[in-house]
């Protein structure tokens, strides 16, 4: 099956049956991705009266309450309410589109004379080049596997330089994704400077744009342009954990 897209004067082609899942599964109490002190993610049955909510237990139903921290517990986007306090300013209100023309790059953090690894501003250029798509999605080196189950709190992972987000936002760039705990060092005094850089709040708030953090993009997805499929929970808050899904572009030319 063949869909086409067209972007900025270019009509695409892609397949809606072949998804390129970049979001991390979470598990009830297993080892998972875990950022900034978080607890576990849980699934506890729901008991009422002689009712239990687990068909394993004898249940006519499976019925479980589900404990997890978006922002510290696997793959969430955020809105600028992350950083307000402005009562609207949540997911749900923000994320209204959720389709989107994205760039996956792939750059190595460089280490700084502090000992901290950061993905620098040139190398996103240079990546980026003179591209200009509604999303860019960043996959750190070395990509192995066990950024499924890492637990970053107090490693003081990788992060970014915090000029990527002012230049993101000068290119018109509503989306942001990596594979990262945080745009931001992990303990920055409370500054988040690219994330403040990124929305450009407080001063010309761009309400409608998002950063989704702790994606995993194995090394067989290529770097190149996807449409992307950013999914969220309904929630009236800051956060959701998410599931953005790729689908491969391939620009269609015109017959001769």
């Amino acid at each position: 099956m063949k869909a086409t897209i067209t972007y900025q004067n270019q009509t695409y082609t892609f397949d809606p049956l072949q998804p390129l899942d970049i979001s991390m599964p979470l598990h009830d109490r297993e080892v998972q991705p875990e950022c900034f002190w978080a607890e576990p993610v849980a699934f506890d049955v729901i008991r009422v009266g002689d009712f239990v909510g687990s068909v394993a237990e004898g249940g006519s139903t499976n019925y479980k309450r589900v404990h997890v921290t978006p922002h510290g517990n696997g793959t969430h986007t955020e809105c600028y309410g992350h950083i307000s306090a402005d009562e609207i300013a949540t997911i749900h209100n923000c994320l209204k589109r959720f389709l989107f023309v994205a760039q996956l790059i792939t750059i190595t953090p460089q280490k700084q004379e502090n000992g901290d690894e950061v993905v620098m501003l040139e190398d996103v250029k240079a990546q980026l080049q003179n591209l200009k798509p509604e999303a860019v999605i960043i996959r750190t080196l070395p990509n192995s596997d066990d950024k499924l189950t890492r637990h970053y709190s107090g490693t003081n992972p990788p992060y970014l330089e915090y000029t990527i987000g002012q230049y993101l936002a000068e290119q018109g760039i509503q989306h942001l994704l990596l594979d990262l705990p945080s745009v931001d060092r992990e303990m920055d005094e409370g500054k988040l400077l690219c994330h403040h850089a990124f929305w450009q709040y407080p001063e010309n708030t761009r309400c409608g744009a998002t950063i989704t953090e702790l994606i995993y993009a194995p090394d067989y997805i290529a770097d190149g342009l996807y449409l992307l499929n950013i999914q969220i929970a309904s929630l009236q808050l800051d956060a959701s954990p998410s599931k953005p899904v790729l689908y491969t572009l391939s620009p269609e030319f015109a017959k001769l």
